[in-house]
Parts: C-alpha cells; structure tokens; sequence
C-alpha cells in the first residue's frame, strides 16, 4: 500500500504542481511582451493546478503515515514549505495574476520575484522529499 501512496503522491506533484509552476512563470514574461490573450489562460492554468495540487499533500500524508515519519523534521519542514508555496500562490500570486487581467497595473518584475520564491519553495520541498535526513534507506 505504501507503495502505492508514494506513486500516487509523486504523480499528482507531477501532473498537479509542475503546470502551476511552469504557467506561472510564464505569466510575467507574457505581461511584459504585452500578449493580452495568453494571459486568460496561464491563469485558469493556474487555478485549475493548484486545486488540483491538494492531492499532493494528501497524498504525501497517507505516504508518511504509512512509512512512520508523520515526526521526521525533513517532513515537518517540507509540510511548512508546501503551505508557505501554497500560501503564496493563493494570496500573492494569483491575486496579482487577475488585478492584470484586469488592467490593474502591477509590476510583472515583482510577480516574477514571487513567482520565483514559490518555485525555489517548491524545487526545496522536492530536495527534502529525495535526501529525507535521517533516512534509514541510505539515501
């Protein structure tokens, strides 16, 4: 079963948090080159993957309770670092995405910087779940 969890959790991370990682980083450069059209839809991109993401760490808990780790601090801080990156997505970075389909100006560098944060969370969580400190496994 445990097995089976752990597939589940790589692919939705996968399938579920790289389109929000990649439409998301596109977004500003698209602002920047004034292509009003494509902006629309890295948007519902991003929408759309990110409650789709809410797999991930479901899955990722079913996992670490099945493996014992719910206690492991690389869990924990990976745990927190997944609602920072959500946090951001949700409170920041979409937000934003919308006040500029809007018409709203907001600066496409400063979403850029954000959008960079959320992906470097993201790129740290996927460190942390490959080198797991303190694994038995001799990774």
């Amino acid at each position: 079963m445990t097995k089976f969890l752990l597939s589940l959790h790589v692919l939705a991370a996968i399938v579920a948090i790289g389109p929000v990682t990649v439409a998301a980083s596109m977004f500003p450069a698209v602002t920047r080159r004034d292509d009003r059209g494509s902006l629309p839809l890295l948007h519902r991109i991003c929408r759309v993957y990110a409650l789709l993401g809410v797999a991930v760490p479901v899955f990722g808990l079913a996992t670490a309770s099945s493996l014992g780790v719910l206690g492991d601090i690389w869990l924990i801080v990976s745990i927190v670092l997944t609602g920072l990156a959500a946090a951001l997505l949700g409170l920041a970075i979409l937000p934003a995405q919308q006040r500029i389909i809007a018409g709203t100006p907001f600066p496409p560098a400063r979403l850029g910087m954000l959008t960079g944060v959320f992906n470097l969370l993201w790129a740290v969580v996927v460190v942390l779940m490959i080198i797991r400190p303190g694994s038995t496994t001799g990774a």
